[in-house]
């Protein structure tokens, strides 16, 4: 049987208290079972405002979606790790990440080094966290993604939940700026790490971060300002993305279940601007998890 849905919301705009904590029962009364926070500068912190959300709610857990490992000292975060899973009462998940804006490192005055160097400092972040949190006999759900082999074979070694993101940085940007991987691009990089992950006991949940949601008949309009900024894909081509969740609701869930019976996606996260989008789409998969997905994702084209 394939894993139950599980949906998660990566909220991004710090907000006063009031406004923060009514976002996040929001949230809530959507029916996400996860309420995730970034790490970014100009974004909130992450910690206080995971600690902020599990006050304000009830029933979702709180995760970072995900950490800057280059922002952070193994032993210091140990520690905010420890405090904060005690402070939201068990409910913390921890996900983590190389870092991949060259400007946030430039700003904050920190080395952002080569890929390898980040992966690297990743690995000594990981094995740190779980020499310390073992000896505490204290067991936090670890999170990690990436694309690149080293960052899959880690992902594959460590890691409670593989996460994906459907794209990959730019050559040369320093801002961050991602392009998306086409679906054969990301097929094969599901696949490599499946390749990793043969022995584990137990298999990895796997997350996808749908980066837009439209429950929409008109496709080609609420995909007009992505052509416009990208003239070099068609609507057809965009609609082909796994991170692209455009279309009717049939259509959409459609899609959102040969993602899970095709790569075992059940873990989907969305970005707070679409948080209501995605509304309806989770309660419909809810209501009808395991319903014909007939949708060609799984055809030959996508091997």
């Amino acid at each position: 049987m394939p894993r139950p849905f599980r949906f998660g919301v990566n909220l991004l705009t710090p907000a006063p208290a009031d406004e923060w904590r009514a976002k996040c029962r929001r949230a809530e009364e959507l029916g996400y079972d996860v309420l995730l926070v970034p790490d970014h500068l100009g974004m909130v912190a992450p910690f206080p405002a995971l600690v902020a959300a599990a006050e304000a709610t009830e029933r979702p857990r709180v995760g970072t979606f995900v950490l800057n490992a280059g922002f952070w000292n193994p032993t210091l975060l140990a520690r905010e790790v420890t405090t904060t899973d005690d402070l939201t009462g068990g409910r913390l998940e921890l996900g983590l990440g190389t870092g991949y804006i060259q400007a946030e490192h430039d700003t904050a005055g920190l080395l952002f080094g080569t890929p390898g160097q980040r992966v690297d400092h990743l690995r000594r972040t990981v094995e740190e966290l779980g020499r310390i949190l073992g000896a505490e006999n204290r067991r936090v759900p670890l999170l990690l993604g990436g694309n690149g082999d080293r960052m899959l074979r880690l992902t594959a070694e460590h890691a409670d939940i593989a996460a994906f993101t459907g794209a990959s940085l730019e050559p040369g940007s320093t801002t961050g700026k991602l392009a998306p991987v086409d679906a054969a691009g990301f097929g094969q990089r599901v696949a490599r790490y499946r390749e990793f992950a043969v022995g584990r006991a137990e298999p990895a949940e796997l997350n996808l971060l749908l980066q837009l949601v439209a429950v929409t008949d008109d496709p080609a309009s609420a995909l007009r300002p992505l052509l416009e900024r990208r003239p070099d894909l068609t609507v057809e081509q965009v609609l082909d993305l796994p991170v692209m969740l455009v279309g009717t609701l049939d259509q959409v869930t459609a899609k959102l279940r040969a993602l899970r019976d095709r790569y075992g996606f059940s873990y989907l996260s969305v970005l707070e601007p679409h948080m209501e989008a995605f509304a309806p789409v989770m309660a419909e998969l809810r209501r009808n998890p395991l319903a014909p997905h007939g949708h060609p994702l799984l055809g030959s084209s996508h091997e």
